[in-house]
């Protein structure tokens, strides 16, 4: 057996395979052998007919392919080994040239991209900082007011922003009525953009028992395909309207709210401060994740794995899945409401999955860099995290991951070649 090896792009590399002639030979008596004993001649028990018999009966190709099989199963792991290649997916294979003297082939292996380490430590990316103005704080207590607002009718008064109207409506393309444009006594805030741009903004001034033609293009991207981008004539009728009363932001407010130790304006405004610091501590950190990962992927050069891209998109529409089962949908209902299948999500997702695989590569090649190593008290703090989190027994979870303790040591390394860019980071 001789083997030849040969980079190619992509991660990918090409091993073409000859078998000796004597080698190629026994495989294929071996696997006249094999099939003989399926071939049913007239007059002979199974595998006892003539071998001329059993190989005009066969084929010639029949034995080829069952002799490329049998042979490729019992050598593949010294072609890998010769050939000094450690696939990372599943390999393809070409038949280049077979006849009763030789085997030919062609496998093409993907194997781990190859990383350029740039100048990882030293990096200029700074972390936001955490304010809480007082504008914020006062704008969630007036979402608070409208939330316990009261509605109140206007007797003959026209229609304003932020007023509730009960109407009917019919929707009408080019004098035709479209299906799904027309309800009766249904309930809208002006400005709350419910309704298509430009409807709600046109319902301003009208008053109760007043039609009006209310005229409105549909966005170009709208869900509904048949009617996206077409104008439309709604013909609108205002049966009732109702203005909000607002509350007083004072004392009575904050005990509607029924927030636990939360009886005074003060102690709501002391509430909404901290939770609207973790949001923002959140969403800083996130960006700051975001733009260090960026910054990383940046300075370092990647090879494309069309493997390894694929691997992560499927994991990423696992995850698409799995969300919308917490959320009590099936994919099946996601279609039909986004009119988006699987393919369509995978293309929307390509360019973040390039990204995580980039940034795994380039952490893995950190931890080789950096000497980085996972100690048992790091794995084993890891471990209880998670029997916390999902309050479950730790030596459960130890008897879960015992076989694929791998992907904890993988997530520990990680975030520890993650600290050692951040620790570098220019001050």
């Amino acid at each position: 057996m001789r083997t030849t090896t040969k980079k190619l792009e992509n991660a990918v590399t090409q091993i073409k395979v000859t078998f000796d002639k004597k080698e190629w030979a026994e495989a294929q008596d071996a696997a006249l052998k094999r099939l003989a004993t399926r071939v049913k001649l007239d007059g002979f028990r199974p595998g006892k007919a003539p071998v001329a018999m059993i190989k005009a009966r066969l084929g010639k190709q029949a034995i080829y392919d069952e002799a490329t099989d049998q042979i490729l199963q019992k050598r593949y792991a010294d072609i890998m080994k010769k050939a000094e290649v450690a696939p990372i997916a599943q390999p393809t294979l070409n038949i280049d040239s077979v006849d009763n003297d030789n085997l030919k082939i062609t496998i093409l292996c993907p194997v781990k991209p190859e990383v350029e380490l740039g100048e990882y430590k030293g990096l200029e990316v700074k972390k936001g900082r955490v304010t809480v103005a007082k504008k914020d704080i006062e704008a969630q207590v007036e979402n608070y007011r409208h939330q316990f607002a009261e509605l109140t009718t206007k007797e003959n008064g026209e229609v304003a922003k932020g007023d509730t109207v009960v109407m009917d409506f019919e929707g009408f393309i080019d004098g035709e009525a479209f299906e799904g444009g027309k309800a009766e006594n249904h309930s809208l805030e002006i400005g709350s953009g419910q309704f298509i741009p430009g409807f709600e903004d046109q319902m301003i001034g009208m008053t109760c028992e007043n039609e009006k033609d209310v005229v409105v293009t549909f966005p170009e991207d709208y869900q509904a395909t048949e009617l996206a981008g077409k104008e439309a004539t709604f013909k609108v009728t205002v049966h009732e309207i109702k203005e909000k009363t607002l509350p007083e932001a004072d004392d009575e407010l904050a005990k509607d709210v029924n927030i636990d130790g939360v009886e005074t304006l003060d102690q709501l405004k002391d509430h909404i401060k901290t939770q609207l610091k973790s949001q923002k501590e959140t969403e800083v950190e996130n960006k700051f994740f975001s733009d260090l990962t960026s910054a990383l992927i940046e300075c370092c050069k990647v090879e494309d794995s069309e493997a390894l891209l694929n691997s992560e998109l499927d994991t990423m529409l696992r995850e698409v899945e799995m969300n919308l089962q917490q959320q009590g949908l099936s994919f099946e209902l996601y279609e039909q409401f986004t009119g988006k299948n699987k393919d369509a999500i995978k293309a929307d997702l390509t360019d973040q999955a390039k990204d995580r695989v980039k940034l795994n590569l380039i952490l893995a090649a950190i931890v080789e860099a950096e000497n980085i190593e996972v100690t048992d008290e790091e794995r084993n703090s890891e471990l209880e995290t998670i029997a916390n989190t999902y309050n479950r027994d730790l030596e459960e979870i130890k008897q879960i991951f015992a076989q694929n303790m791998y992907q904890i040591d993988a997530d520990i390394l990680n975030r520890k070649a993650l600290d050692v860019v951040k620790e570098n980071l220019k001050k």
